[in-house]
């Protein structure tokens, strides 16, 4: 779909599918969460800007790339974006974080914010907002206009689904924002949750369902 880039890396799409097995354990999916965000971030970031630095290897002076620029920040739509936010910082340790508090109200599913802190510079850097799933779209919607309340303008949204209604949705909303996902689904049921999905990410992270 317009707007939506699948990445379809071999080991991405076969920790996912491991994912979306309901047999999978809470300890299972954490940790899947984990790895499959680290090999996400690699193929959001691959882009990035580089510039050249001066070292010493211990046998000469060379002149090196770096990343250029002010560093990242990572935005997680609470509670279940963490999943993904701990594997991004793995691998990029020195990224500054946000957090936006929402939760869907079951009955209008509509998002409310709870909660809202981040970094305060934001103009120059690259935000990457994480959040599992892209379903109605009505919690990503809101959370990248808070983002550019603060002041960014240079945004990604990355997922492990997305619905192609909620695709459509966060597009016609957010056009500058590129969507990266692991898999465009089939669409979404009565209760706005994604099929076949691998139903509720935070309640299957954290064992409380």
């Amino acid at each position: 779909m317009a707007g939506a880039t699948v990445i379809d890396h071999p080991l991405v799409q076969h920790k996912l599918t491991i994912m979306r097995n309901k047999e999978t354990s809470t300890q299972g999916f954490r940790r899947l969460l984990r790895e499959i965000s680290l090999l996400m971030c690699y193929e959001v970031t691959r882009d990035l800007k580089l510039t050249s630095v001066t070292i010493e290897t211990p046998l000469a002076e060379i002149q090196s790339p770096a990343l250029a620029g002010k560093k990242l920040v990572f935005a997680s739509i609470l509670r279940a974006g963490n999943g993904l936010l701990e594997g991004m910082l793995d691998l990029v340790p020195s990224a500054r974080v946000a957090h936006i508090g929402l939760y869907r109200d079951p009955e209008t599913l509509t998002p409310v914010e709870y909660y809202f802190k981040a970094p305060q510079d934001m103009e120059d850097r690259l935000v990457i907002v994480v959040d599992p799933m892209l379903a109605t779209a009505n919690s990503a919607i809101a959370a990248v206009e808070r983002l550019k309340e603060r002041g960014a303008h240079n945004l990604r949204f990355v997922c492990l689904l997305a619905a192609p209604e909620g695709i459509a949705k966060f597009n016609e909303a957010h056009p500058d924002v590129p969507i990266f996902t692991a898999s465009i689904d089939q669409k979404l049921n009565d209760h706005g949750y994604i099929v076949p999905g691998l139903g509720d990410a935070g309640d299957r992270m954290y064992g409380t369902k």
